[in-house]
Order: structure tokens, then sequence, then C-alpha cells
């Protein structure tokens, strides 16, 4: 069966030249970067190559970037790092609802330590209140973490006005990019960063590799003891084939990026107006344009998610539900229901992320299947009949 893949946001196929850019340091080049032989001092030249690549992307100095095992590794050590750096100045750190648990599950855990931790709320299109922002700063507050674009509605955050009230406050400024990076230009001094977190997989470079841009002026304290590797930072014997699929897959990403977003809005645009054309009872979740080029996530009223993703998988085509049933939990997406969907609507919802591999015809085929896979599911359902009729309000 030929595979129709709408699930770039949770990873993306790893580009034949990354691969290709990859395999010596597989192979012939498997030299630790810390011995002092001669195939260890390669392979540091090429590790410190690399960071110079990924920091010039950013318009960041080379020292200001370390090399992570994902993106998860990244918000940890940005978050937790600036934590325990800066205890005895405050204890109080800034997010909002709407975070990868990357984030959500870090800021927890130091609550547990004694830190104090504000989550702020979005509207209804995803978007944080900057007024919010703002009245929950106080003299206690050492960091702002807010992520640069959300993983599962699209919305872009304003990032460039967030940096600039951290700064007015000298807070430190963290955004969890892993989605946003490969999407969208980022200049970290013009937006006031000081941390950022990316991860490799998002943008056709390997698994298993990420990075975390830190500003020199930043203190941070390591998380993981052992090896002095990353400057100190980052403990364990570093994945120079992953840093190099990193930075050639960054480097590709951002050579061709207007033709790319160009070739992804075009579309997710098309998928959006035909589904909304021919699907009567849905609702798009997220800013209908301050969005990811490639996202798209569609509620289906009266429709239960997980029977979409099981019904489109038959026919060959992966995407993403938003409940979170597939981990076990009843509850739908915290994202969704932080953005005022209730709780049967938000189960059936749906999340297309499109890639640069699909085409118009994949989107044709995906929409034929939705309209006929959404009646069929509707016909089925006990409910449907008692909606449309009044008799029942989602």
């Amino acid at each position: 069966m030929n595979i129709r893949y709408f699930d770039h946001a949770a990873t993306t196929k790893l580009n034949e030249e990354v691969l290709n850019e990859m395999l010596p340091y597989l192979k012939e080049e498997y030299g630790n970067p810390s011995s002092i032989y001669s195939i260890g001092r390669n392979n540091k030249k090429v590790l410190e190559d690399a960071r110079e690549k990924v920091a010039k992307i950013f318009n960041a100095d080379p020292k200001e970037i370390y090399f992570t095992g994902c993106g998860s590794e990244s918000d940890n050590l940005a978050i937790k790092g600036v934590a325990y750096a800066n205890r005895k100045k405050g204890n109080h750190i800034i997010t909002s609802k709407i975070e990868h648990p990357a984030v959500l599950d870090t800021c927890k855990a130091l609550e547990k330590e004694g830190f104090e931790v504000t989550y702020l709320n979005v509207d209804a299109d995803g978007t944080i209140d900057l007024n919010e922002l703002k009245k929950a700063i106080t003299d206690k507050t050492i960091l702002i973490s807010i992520m640069f674009a959300n993983n599962e509605i699209g919305t872009i955050e304003p990032i460039e006005e967030i940096g600039k009230i951290a700064k007015e406050h000298k807070i430190y400024f963290h955004t969890d990019a892993v989605q946003a990076v490969g999407n969208i230009d980022i200049d970290v001094n013009k937006l006031n960063i000081d941390l950022l977190s990316l991860s490799a997989h998002k943008f056709y470079g390997p698994k298993g590799v990420g990075a975390l841009y830190v500003r020199k002026t930043v203190r941070f304290n390591k998380i993981m003891d052992g090896g002095h590797q990353e400057r100190n930072k980052r403990a364990g014997t570093e994945n120079v084939a992953g840093i190099v699929g990193l930075a050639k897959a960054l480097e590709m990403a951002y050579e061709k990026l207007e033709e790319n977003n160009k070739h992804l809005q075009e579309l997710r645009d098309l998928y959006i107006s035909e589904i909304e054309a021919r699907v009567p009872y849905i609702k798009l979740n997220g800013h209908r344009t301050n969005r990811l080029p490639g996202n798209a996530n569609i509620s289906f009223k009266c429709i239960e998610g997980e029977s979409l993703l099981l019904n489109l998988d038959l026919k060959g085509m992966c995407a993403s539900s938003g409940s979170a049933c597939t981990s076990g939990s009843l509850d739908p997406s915290h994202v969704l229901l932080a953005i005022g969907l209730s709780h049967a609507v938000a189960h059936g919802s749906l999340r297309v992320s499109f890639g640069l591999d699909n085409t118009k015809e994949d989107v044709e085929f995906l929409v034929n299947s939705l309209v006929e896979i959404v009646q069929r599911l509707r016909d089925m359902s006990p409910l449907y009949e008692d909606f449309i009729n009044g008799d029942y309000v989602m």
C-alpha cells in the first residue's frame, strides 16, 4: 500500500542528502571527539564546524550552541539550568497552558522543589495575552518560557513582543522552537531570545539529536553529571553523526525556506478550504493565518478522533488525533481544552501536518477520504441525529 504521510509535526523522513552527509561518521570516521589522536581531532573539528553552521542560521555565536539528545532534553536543560543557577535571585517562572509536556512537566517538577510557576491562559486562537504576561511578572521572576509555535494547533506566538517584555524586566526568555525551526526565519538577537530549543527530526534530520541556544550572558547550570563535554554543560560523548545531520538538515531547510513555505501553505489552505466546503459541523483550531505553514487542526463534531485515525490508516494515511487516548488517558488534549473546546469537541480533532513530499493530489485523496469516513461514522453515531436536531449540545 502506498503510504500518504500527513504527520510531519510528529517527525519527518530523514533526507537522503542528510543521510549521505552522516554516513562517514557512522562508519570510517568513528573517533571520539574528546580523544587527542587524529581521528578524534578530526571529529572534534567536524563538531565545531557543525556548531558554526547552526549558530549562523540564528545569528548567534558558535559558543552559544549546545548539542543535546533531543528537543525535550534541550527544554529541560534550559528551564532547570536557569532555575538552579538563579535560585538566589528568584524562584518564579512564567509559562503557558499550551506548552509541550517537555516544558509543562519540567515546570511541575520544579514546583515540587519549591519553585513557583504561573501558567498563562491563551485566547480561542491559542495566543497568550501580553498584558496578562506583564501582570504575572514579580520581583522573583527569573524565566519566561513560551513556545514559538504550538505543535498541535500551529499558532505562532508573539515572540518578539515577549522578548522585549523579558528584556525590559531583565528576565531570561526561553522558547521551545521545536516546531518553528525550519519553518520560520529566526534571529535570536532581533527577537531578544535568550534560550532556544530545537530538534533535528522535525526538519528532515535524524532522531536522537537536538540543540540548545543559550545567550552568553545567561547563567545556567548543567543538569546531568559526567564528563565535561559541551563546555561542561552536557555530559556524554557527542553524537557526531547526528550533529552533522542536524547541521546539514538545518542548512537545507533555510536555503529554500520561502519556497518550501509557499508549497506547504498552498497545501494547508487547500485542505482547510475543501474540508470547510464539504464537511459540515467542523471547527478550525488555532489562528487561521498566523500559524505554521503546514499545520491544520480541525475538530469534527460527533466523531472520535481515534476512529478517524484508524479509518485513515486503513486507507494508508498517517495523521494525528487531538485526543490523548493513545497515551492511555481518557482526557482530550490540554491544548484544545485551553482554547475553550469542550471535551466532546476536542475528542473529535484531527491534526494534519503537511510536508515537502506531499502534493495537491495527496490533499484531494485525504479530503475525499475524510468526507466519506466522517459521514459513515456520523451515520453510526447515536448522538449525531440528536445533535443536528438540536437535542444534543457540544
